[in-house]
């Protein structure tokens, strides 16, 4: 793709436990130009084969930009401080020296994968009227978090850890408690109201961003929750983690 289509489209790859997403992202639009290209995460999600499969996937699309890369982990400099469903030898590897690397030195931002759904969701997806804070919440295995103000990233915030009532959030309120109990959605939204009655205390947003596969069954609880903030599904669902991955590239964000 011709530099003048860089300053538009911008790569994205989101990588997850099961899957490594990627595509190139327009935008202004927030659209994937082409299709989405899917690899099986390898097993064992060591960093090198990762890294491999990243490159492979950029190679497929003739992309020969910048690219945007999410990891389910907190970063720092650069440097993964936390493994969330890869690899445990994630922990210290310098991911943007990694995959910078396997994809001929080019320019390579690495961020929280919360972080990048945030921010697609801030700017194009459901909260992309709203001018206030987000806090976008993924409810799966964990919740992950994502705090953004007038487009604007704190990154790695860890949420989902704070304890309510004595108990971490996401051991609370994660889709995962409601499957492990069999809570009925009535129940489970009992639970994730109190969590976010807690995070509204200290943050106050102006809105809530359900994301993680149950937003796609929102409407049979988020209705049923009792605290005070708007609360929206996400919309981006996908493609989420892949145009936050590509925004952020676009904005040389060093997290």
């Amino acid at each position: 793709m011709s530099h003048k289509a860089h300053k538009s489209h911008a790569f994205g790859v989101d990588i997850g436990g099961s899957g490594i997403k990627g595509g190139i992202v327009h935008l202004e639009t927030g659209l994937l130009k082409g299709k989405r290209i899917r690899l099986p995460t390898p097993q064992p999600s060591t960093p090198q084969v990762v890294a491999e499969t990243v490159a492979k996937i950029v190679e497929s699309a003739g992309w020969d930009g910048p690219v945007g890369i999410t990891l389910p982990s907190v970063i720092t400099e650069g440097t993964v401080r936390t493994a969330a469903n890869i690899d445990p030898s994630w922990i210290g590897v310098h991911a943007v020296d990694l995959f910078s690397g396997v994809l001929d030195g080019r320019e390579v931002t690495v961020l929280n994968d919360a972080d990048a759904a945030g921010l697609a969701e801030d700017k194009f997806g459901a909260a992309k009227d709203h001018a206030g804070v987000v806090l976008l919440l993924t409810f799966g295995t964990g919740i992950g978090s994502a705090l953004i103000y007038r487009g604007t990233l704190v990154p790695n915030t860890e949420f989902g850890h704070m304890e309510v009532g004595g108990v971490e959030a996401e051991h609370r309120a994660a889709s995962s408690v409601k499957d492990r109990d069999n809570l009925t959605y009535e129940q489970w939204a009992v639970e994730v109201s109190r969590v976010l009655e807690q995070f509204e205390k200290l943050l106050w947003p102006e809105v809530i961003v359900a994301g993680g596969g149950v937003s796609r069954e929102a409407e049979q609880w988020v209705p049923l929750l009792t605290n005070a903030t708007p609360v929206v599904a996400a919309t981006l669902h996908n493609t989420a983690g892949i145009v936050g991955a590509a925004m952020a590239v676009r904005d040389h964000l060093k997290p």
